[in-house]
């Protein structure tokens, strides 16, 4: 890392990450910019030993700094956290159990400094993951951004590997603290509606670490397809819809085809896959009554 003030802070949610902390802590310290930058880990209350863990690496890591964010559980809390202690004016987010490639860091760096204000990373699914956890979960973020199926359709992306200048996180107000999931894609809808645009940064790597307990994807995608409902709801005014926008029949079909697909279940990563569409399915349906509108 450079002398002087950062330019860039990569800010860091942690909560009992001690298992997984060191791969992402390591892949850190390989990184090199040419620009000033620095580390913030946002401690969201571990019990582990965490804490003792990131300790390790402050010699390593000079410009490393852990940041008290218990008084909240919640990654959207820790986030902001984290943020609110950065000196910087630019601001990358990756999670603590997943692991940045080389050249992580100078990618977003040099991409804000080239004239970007959000900006999002590739994403690698096969480093981290057994085959068949691979096969449970597809990767949208390998080539490019992801796109909204409901209003206002906008590309968006996963909140691990997201970057901003600092001016536009202050903008929206952060991430939403009473969205402890998917909170990153709020996020992406917010700072859109600025008028922003979301850049996709291929250089910068992102190996992502997935479930690998059928009941963990179960419920991870059960919240996840619940909370997409909510953010609809936010949304669903900021645009007409085209005239096929018909959720419940989708939603409809999308159970058919989980039906359907029974019959393919033929291993532990088909059957992974289907219980994650099967949370989903689920999910939408709570979302929807909770919130009184469609399936999203």
């Amino acid at each position: 890392m450079s002398a002087g003030p950062p330019r860039l802070s990569v800010v860091i949610p942690c909560y009992n990450a001690a298992s997984t902390l060191r791969a992402q802590m390591d892949a850190l310290a390989a990184q090199r910019w040419d620009e000033p930058w620095e580390i913030i880990v946002a401690d969201n209350g571990s019990t582990d030993h965490s804490r003792a863990v990131l300790e390790e690496y402050q010699t390593r890591l000079p410009q490393l700094r852990i940041v008290d964010a218990s008084a909240r559980r919640g990654q959207p809390y820790a986030l902001n956290t984290g943020a609110a202690a950065s000196r910087a004016e630019f601001l990358a987010f990756v999670d603590a159990d997943d692991e940045v490639g080389p050249g992580w860091v100078a990618a977003l760096g040099n991409a804000f400094v080239n004239g970007c204000d959000f900006v999002a990373s590739r994403f690698d699914m096969e480093r981290l993951n057994a085959p068949w956890v691979r096969e449970t979960r597809g990767n949208g973020q390998a080539n490019g951004l992801m796109q909204l199926w409901y209003p206002p359709f906008l590309p968006f992306a996963g909140g691990c590997g997201l970057g901003v200048r600092r001016t536009f996180h202050a903008m929206v107000g952060g991430f939403d603290e009473a969205l402890p999931y998917v909170h990153d894609t709020d996020y992406c809808i917010k700072i859109q509606l600025t008028g922003a645009k979301l850049h996709f940064v291929p250089e910068a790597l992102v190996h992502i670490r997935l479930r690998d307990d059928f009941r963990a994807m179960f419920r991870q995608s059960r919240l996840w397809a619940e909370a997409n409902v909510l953010v609809y709801r936010r949304y669903q005014s900021s645009v007409s819809p085209p005239p096929s926008w018909h959720p419940w029949r989708a939603y409809g079909l999308d159970w058919l085809y989980l039906l359907r697909d029974t019959y393919e279940v033929r291993c532990r990563g088909t059957l992974g896959a289907w219980i994650s569409r099967l949370g989903w399915q689920i999910g939408r349906f709570v979302g929807s009554v909770k919130q009184g509108v469609g399936p999203a």
